[in-house]
């Protein structure tokens, strides 16, 4: 212990400053489960200075606020033990307790709680202000800027530059499009922009009680076509979760498809009864028709002619991290590939990066379409991404070692998956590396079929029609 450290948070450049007695520490680092950054450590012989950034630079953007989460100090040589009460700096809120600092969104404590949250509401809710030429978007719950939403930002963006565009997040970690308003959940200005917006354009639940008003509309994406069962079709009887539900689709004004086989699915799970659904293919998946795989692969660090392959499962309903049936580093090696390694939203804040020789891990990335765009194939599961990589035409392989108990007790199925997957089912990774090596014609036939289900409207148009429907039906003015 050296008892001569001191710390202390100077809020104007938004750093964790640490000073101490003795030789000058060879390393000082703040590490996180999704990011982390380097001090810059100043002096020597009596007295040195760390000097702890609390932004960073991820995938190529600009320095931003850390994701909120707690980070571990670790300063070579030195056991911190220090404490630093909570303070609002900018784009965030810091607070050390020892060798940890707590960062949080930037939205003042006197916000926090139900009591506080529950005034804004009604404040909100009550209020007359006249509703703005505005989109209020929102993917994932506010973890990350991209999805449907993204994609419809984008073309907004080009045809109707001045419609005003809020950005729903969970803090300012997250990068969003360029020309558009970050709004934090929770603040008074998230809660504002929430209630003025003519349009809202979310890929999820709305959440914290959403009241609409006369003149709002309110465009539901989704987020995939479902393999699993979503919603009122879901293993177990609980007339709580059904009346959720109907409540939260009887928020939604127009609906989202990627395909007529969604469309139906998801007007039967969601009771969402006479209201229209667009089956107009899904925006976000215009970029693996138009996009540059070069440049994706150029701001993940993969040189010219690696090949890249993409694991995406999705979630568990009976654990909060990602499943852990494949070992990267391990397949890397096999194939001599790089893997990215890409956990589902539902798993961003648990867990740890994955970290090995030629695995990078793409989870805090901030869209998938740029992935998918990169791979050279994809491995996934149950996970909807399966149906929007046929539009790549690029292999996929299925890695399922619990699908009975999947299929039989998490969730169910809408269709025979083994009948009809584009690519082999595996069991094990031995099983994944040799399909890997086999030729991938094999399963040409089912492909091709897949891909006229699935992908019809995929033909990196979709944003474009969906955008002209909404301008076309007045929900905001060019």
């Amino acid at each position: 212990m050296i008892s001569q450290t001191t710390a202390r948070f100077e809020p104007a450049d938004a750093q964790l400053v640490i000073r101490g007695a003795g030789p000058r520490p060879a390393t000082a680092t703040l590490t996180g489960r999704r990011a982390h950054t380097a001090a810059r450590i100043t002096g020597g012989g009596k007295t040195w200075t760390a000097r702890f950034p609390l932004r960073a630079a991820r995938w190529g953007g600009p320095a931003l606020p850390l994701p909120s989460g707690e980070y571990r100090v670790r300063i070579d040589g030195v056991e911190l033990d220090a404490e630093l009460p909570l303070r609002l700096l900018p784009g965030l809120r810091a607070e050390l307790r020892g060798d940890r600092v707590v960062v949080g969104p930037p939205v003042d404590p006197v916000y926090d709680g139900a009591e506080a949250q529950g005034a804004l509401e009604r404040r909100y809710i009550d209020h007359h202000s006249a509703l703005e030429n505005a989109v209020f978007f929102e993917s994932f719950y506010g973890r990350g800027a991209g999805c449907n939403p993204f994609a419809i930002d984008r073309e907004l963006a080009r045809v109707a530059p001045d419609v005003i565009r809020y950005w729903s997040v969970v803090d300012l970690s997250v990068r969003v499009p360029e020309g558009a308003i970050p709004v934090v959940e929770g603040s008074p200005e998230w809660w504002r922009a929430r209630s003025v917006a003519k349009l809202l354009v979310v890929n999820d639940w709305l959440r914290r009680r959403y009241a609409g008003r006369t003149g709002q509309t309110v465009l539901q994406t989704w987020h995939g076509t479902p393999l699993k069962r979503l919603a009122l079709h879901r293993p177990g009887f609980d007339p709580r979760r059904i009346g959720a539900v109907i409540k939260e689709s009887r928020r939604w004004h127009v609906l989202l498809a990627q395909n007529p086989y969604a469309a139906g699915i998801l007007r039967r799970a969601y009771a969402f009864l006479g209201r229209p659904i667009w089956v107009e293919g899904y925006p976000r998946n215009d970029v693996l028709t138009t996009g540059d795989a070069a440049a994706a692969r150029a701001e993940l660090g993969i040189g010219p002619g690696e090949r890249v392959l993409l694991y995406a499962p999705t979630w568990r309903d009976d654990r909060q991290e990602m499943v852990d049936f494949l070992d990267p580093t391990a397949l890397a090696a096999a194939t001599g590939s790089v893997v990215l390694v890409r956990g589902h939203s539902r798993t961003l804040n648990q867990g740890q990066d994955a970290a090995g020789a030629r695995v990078i891990d793409v989870t805090g990335y901030p869209d998938t379409a740029p992935l998918l765009l990169a791979a050279d194939a994809l491995i996934t599961d149950y996970s909807s991404v399966m149906f929007d990589f046929g539009v790549t035409g690029k292999p996929m392989y299925f890695l399922v070692p619990d699908m009975e108990h999947y299929r039989g007790e998490l969730r169910g199925f809408y269709f025979d998956l083994a009948a009809h997957a584009p690519g082999p089912l595996v069991r094990t990774q031995d099983e994944l590396v040799a399909a890997l090596a086999a030729d991938p014609a094999e399963h040409a036939g089912r492909y091709a079929a897949w891909t006229a289900r699935f992908n019809a409207r995929d033909d990196g148009r979709a944003a474009e029609r969906v955008v002209a429907r909404i301008l076309d039906r007045g929900y905001v003015s060019r």
